[in-house]
Formats: structure tokens, sequence, C-alpha cells
């Protein structure tokens, strides 16, 4: 295994438990941008090879968690969670803490529960801040969440389990615990005044102490190293700075409690409302009206916004403050761009148009959950059915229901390419209310209102996903160019690419090939192409009428290789499948050993030979300059679009000024590949 660095400077260290050592160690600091590579030549590490920044930060005492580096031994993140908590779990199942219990078994469930309403905290802010559709107004950094910065946060949470441990050992320590009230008011006073005296500047300084010298490189710079601010970078850092952070929160609770004040409800109240506070100030979303502080300018120095924590993270030499910019003011540390910004942020005028559009639509009830907005360590994977994905169907349905009787198309998520804005815009409907006949005309006005929405916000491409260029709803887009033909943005449903996805993955020499869906749109092209490059085809379908008009679409001399056959056994000896229709197992056993069976169906066939291998939905990988995409497109891999998508991407791109809707010009197919890979696109 080796380290290589953005100059492309190797490192390489021998395989073995101090390999993964050191590996684990280099990545807690990836935003030095160094790379762990696999390599079987090498010594043992040996410190004096790396540069002295890395070397110093990995050297750094506290600076790392300690599960982190278990090695083999390490389960995945909800097992250690599992094993970690157990003690505690242990301890209130054996009390019974939920009847009567012991007051340590009490104890245990209330840290439980707190910290359960802590991550939960968390994730509400982060669903909140992605809905696009409401906060897209008042986004700060207009940059997105991109891969690489949601795995660097991916244990955003860690600093949640020496918390609790904290919790409980604070029990034994301090007798007074033991006796708390369910609620008393003097607490919250007294809370408040210690936050204020006490917490706020402790904060601040110790803040402005990690952003110099060794103490940023060493620690701090974790926490900096995500460029764009969510709830869940709030949780991201080294583990001094939470038991720093622990100290701030724990102090004001102490001390309530020692004054004979304190109670159950001043835990939950001051705790969550100090990770609600912070979650607010990285959020990445203006939450407070324009004209608040000009209502109540003393309210600048008592509470902090979104806005003002995020100058912090962009300039990181001011705002300081934990939640009073008051000590800023003090201290001669506040931005001064921090209230103005606030008001053109918060006046709701921050919208860039976007200058190309993909249309989708949701496919069912469980993938819905694949939001970004949902679990962004779901979205951020390929889908697949969780076990625990399903518990929050029931919900999934209900907002089903309402989006049919209410939503209009909103907007899903975002990314950047060479200085164009890209948005996924979703029709709110689900797969299977496209098969209703009485869906059709509601459907089609949702796009059609898109559409004109585009065109009137200046968006120069709009493509059309899957179902939604559906040739029996709205002939694959022609109804709309027809019915607005002074369409100025580009209507496009990238069919031509998706053919020449197909196409290029057929091995040169491949003599036949046997094609289902072959009277489709793209079977029509996909059949026409091959024929003109000597191949013969087996038009799987049972409308001669369908078939002819297709073979006459064919030059003359290549119309021979065009044959129609209406049972699957006709494809008996043919190795190469091209399914553009559900086959079952039975049609599946037809197929000679070896086949390999291309498909364009949607949704994809279930793959149940051994012997034969399946390839998946015609796809692309995007660019390698795209920036701020965090999440998967339903079943593809991270960066991987549909091929439809891609032939959107190509044609904003390239500049084209025509429609593409309606048959697949066959004459373009080379054209559009050609075209994608030029601009960096490749077969995934």
């Amino acid at each position: 295994m080796c380290l290589r660095n953005e100059k492309l400077q190797t490192f390489t260290f021998s395989k073995g438990i101090d390999c993964e050592l050191w590996a684990s160690s280099a990545l807690q600091f990836e935003h030095l941008k160094y790379q762990v590579l696999p390599c079987d030549l090498g010594e043992k590490p040996n410190a004096s090879l790396l540069p002295s920044k890395l070397r110093a930060q990995m050297g750094a005492p506290v600076s790392s968690w300690p599960w982190q580096n278990l090695g083999s031994f390490k389960a995945s993140k909800l097992q250690i969670h599992y094993l970690l908590y157990g003690p505690l779990v242990a301890k209130v199942i054996h009390s019974r803490a939920w009847e009567v219990g012991s007051a340590e078994g009490v104890w245990c469930l209330h840290l439980l529960l707190l910290f359960a309403f802590r991550g939960l905290i968390h994730q509400l802010w982060w669903s909140f801040s992605s809905m696009i559709f409401l906060t897209r107004k008042r986004r700060i950094i207009q940059q997105g969440y991109d891969f690489k910065q949601i795995d660097r946060e991916w244990d955003w949470d860690n600093f949640l389990i020496p918390q609790a441990f904290i919790g409980a050992m604070a029990f034994y320590l301090f007798p007074s615990l033991r006796e708390l009230p369910m609620w008393d008011l003097k607490g919250f006073f007294i809370a408040l005044l210690l936050h204020a005296a006490v917490s706020e500047p402790l904060f601040y300084w110790s803040h402005r102490a990690f952003h110099s010298g060794q103490l940023f490189s060493h620690y701090h710079s974790v926490h900096h190293s995500s460029p764009v601010p969510s709830s869940l970078t709030a949780g991201h850092g080294t583990p001094l700075e939470h038991l720093l952070m622990s100290l701030v929160m724990g102090l004001p609770l102490l001390g309530a409690c020692f004054m004979g004040a304190g109670s159950i409800w001043l835990f939950y109240v001051y705790v969550l409302l100090f990770d609600f506070l912070r979650c607010m100030g990285h959020s990445n979303v203006e939450v407070f009206p324009s004209g608040f502080f000009e209502t109540f300018p003393l309210f600048r120095y008592l509470i902090y916004t979104p806005t003002y924590h995020s100058l912090h993270h962009t300039e990181k030499n001011s705002n300081y403050c934990l939640f009073m910019p008051l000590f800023d003011a003090l201290g001669g540390t506040i931005n001064t761009k921090s209230w103005s910004l606030q008001k053109e942020i918060s006046s709701g005028k921050n919208i860039r148009v976007p200058d190309f559009v993909f249309l989708a639509h949701v496919v069912d009830v469980v993938s819905s959950l694949h939001s970004p907005f949902v679990f962004r360590s779901f979205s951020s994977m390929p889908f697949r059915v969780l076990p625990y994905i399903l518990l929050f169907w029931p919900g999934g349905f209900l907002v089903m229901l309402a989006m049919w009787g209410w939503s209009k198309t909103f907007l899903y998520s975002f990314y950047n390419l060479r200085g164009r804005l890209h948005q996924y815009w979703v029709v709110p409907r689900h797969g299977f209310q496209y098969f209703l006949p009485f869906a059709k005309n509601g459907i089609n006005n949702q796009i059609e209102n898109a559409i004109l929405r585009a065109d009137k916000m200046g968006v120069k491409v709009l493509s059309l996903a899957a179902l939604n260029k559906n040739e029996a709803l709205n002939g694959g887009g022609t109804l709309f160019v027809s019915k607005h033909p002074n369409l100025n943005v580009r209507i496009v449903h990238g069919n031509t690419l998706t053919a020449a996805v197909i196409l290029n993955e057929i091995p040169k020499d491949v003599k036949e090939v046997f094609l289902t869906g072959a009277t489709s749109k793209l079977g029509r092209a996909i059949a026409l192409y091959l024929c003109r490059k000597k191949v013969r085809v087996l038009m799987l379908t049972l409308s001669t009428e369908r078939f002819q008009k297709i073979q006459k679409e064919a030059p003359a001399d290549c119309q021979q290789y065009l044959v129609q056959v209406t049972k699957y056994q006709a494809a008996q000896n043919c190795k190469t499948w091209i399914v553009g229709k559900w086959i079952s197992f039975g049609e599946q056993r037809l197929a000679p050993r070896g086949t390999h069976f291309h498909q364009f169906v949607v949704p994809p066939i279930i793959g149940f030979r051994r012997d034969c291998t399946y390839g998946k939905l015609a796809a692309m990988r995007l660019p390698l300059d795209v920036q701020g995409l965090g999440m998967c497109e339903y079943t593809l891999d991270r960066g991987v679009v549909h091929a439809c998508h891609a032939g959107g991407v190509v044609h904003c791109l390239e500049g084209w000024t025509h429609h593409e809707v309606g048959a697949i010009d066959v004459d373009r197919i080379d054209l559009v590949w050609a075209a994608a890979l030029k601009h960096g696109l490749r077969p995934a």
C-alpha cells in the first residue's frame, strides 16, 4: 500500500497491520490530498519518508478516534455503535429502567434517549437544508455536497459515543445527580447565565487557539476540510475538540446541579438546544428574516446566524464565537460582511438559473427513500433495499399520496459541470401511475408545465427521463414540441446516446444478435444501425406490419440482415441478446450457455442464469471535473448517470439548437457518441 499526494509523490508501505494503521491515519486527513493506493512492494513505514505536515498530524495525540484503527477486527459502523453502547443498553434492560428500575438504570435510559434525540436533531437539520425546493433561495454557499465530503464526514456522530460515557461517569462522580427532580425552572436561568459567562468565552478563546499553528494543522483542519458546511459537519472533528466541547456543554449543567437547581428536563432542553443551534449555524441555509436584526439590533450580538458562521468556514480568520457574536465584538474578530451578507441572502434573491435540467420521476415508494434529504449515507450509495429502510415505507406511501394530490414538479438536487448548473427536477408521480389510463393527462400537464417554466427561466436544455418520454404518453416529447413550436429550451429524450451506449457494448466481431422490444424506439434504432454493419438481427415481434415498416427504412442491400422471429426458441444458438422487454426465467433458459444479456428494459431483468452474464442499463460516467455531486442515480454507481441523462448533458455542452424528440435519427448515433467521449463522458 502507498500514499500518493497531489504532486504524485508516492510513499510505499509493506502489507500488514502497520500499513493499515498508517493508511487509516492518512485518510483522517484526506483534505491534504493524500490518496491510499494498493501496492505489493515496499518497506515498513518510515515516518521520515513522509512530509512533515502529514507526519505531525499522524503523530498528534487525541487526533483520531480509537475505534478507527481496529484493523481486521473492525466491524461495520452500526455494529461498533452497538458494541460501544452495549453497557448502557445492558444496564437499562437489567434494571428494567422503564418501570421502577435503579437510579443507575434510569440515568442510562435518559442518556440513551437524549443521544437518540441528538442524532435526530442533526438528521432533521440535514433533511431541511437538503430540501433544495424549499431552501434554494436562502442557500449561502452555492456548491453541493460531493462524495468526497460525504465520505470524510461518514462517521460524523463519533462524538456522541464518548459524550454518552462522560454522562455515565458523571453520575458516579457527582452524587447530586442521583436525586434530580424532573423540573426546576430556576436551573434554566442559572444554566443560561453560566453559558453566557463561562461557556461562551471558554469556547471563543479555545476556538481562536485552534486556528493557530499546529493546533489547526493537527486538529481543527479536519473540521474545516468540508467545503460546504452542513448539520453533519457540526459533529465532524477530532476527539480533542469534542472533549473540549463536552466541557463547554457540561459546565452550565453541572453548575446548576451544584447550586441545587438541576433537573432531568434541564439536561434535555439545554443539550438539545445546544445541538440545535450548532446544527443551525452549520446548515448553510439562512433562516433569519432579512429585517429581523434591523428591527432588533441588539440580537446581532446575542445569536449568530448560518451566514455568520459560514463566513468563518470560508475565510477562517473571523467569527469564532459559539452562539453569541458579542464575544467576537469584544475580541475584534467580527467579519465586516456578516450582516450585509445575511441581509442579502435572507432576501431570497440568491437564485441562479440552471443551464440544464434532467426531468426525472419517482420509481416506487421504497426508492423514493433514496432521496438526498432522507438519509445521506443511503442516497450517496447505489440504491438497494436495506431492512431498516423498509421501516419507513408507510411514511413514503403517505408522501406518495400527498404528492399525487397536491404536489407540482419540484427541484430535487443539482451539480455543476464546467461552470454550468445542472439540476434534477422531479415529476411528483411514481412509476405505476404512468400505466393508469386516467393519469395520462395529469402527468403530461406536469411535464408540460415544467417545460414552460424552464423555458421562462432561460434553461437551455431539458432532458426527459425514463417514463416521462414514454411513446404512448407523449410520443417521446413530440407532443410538447408540436404544441409549443417557439420553445427556446431544447427538449431532449437522450435515446440517441442510449442507443450508442448499447451498440458500443456489443463486441465488434458479433455477427448475430437477438433483439426483444424490437419495434420500440430504441429497438428500431439498434436494428437499423446493426444491419448497416452487416450484423444479422433476429427481431422478436408478432407484428409483421411494424417489422416491415422498420425493414423498409434500412438500405436495400442491408434489409436481408433484419429477420422477423416470433418465438424465443429462434435464438437458441445466439449468444448476444439485447433485451428491450421483460423476459422471464423460462425465457432466459432458452439462451445458450455463455450468453450476454444487454438490456434497455425498465426495470432491468433479474439475472437468473449463472452461466450467462448480464449488462446493466445503459449509462455513462460523468466527466471527472463534475462538482457538487453527492447522490447516486438509482442503482448506478457514484458519478454514473443514465444514458438519457448523459445525452442531455452532451446536448448542452455541444450547444446544439435542435430538439431531440420522437424517432431516433440513426445517422446521429456515432456523432453523439463521439461528442460524449470528446467531453470526457466515459462508458460505465
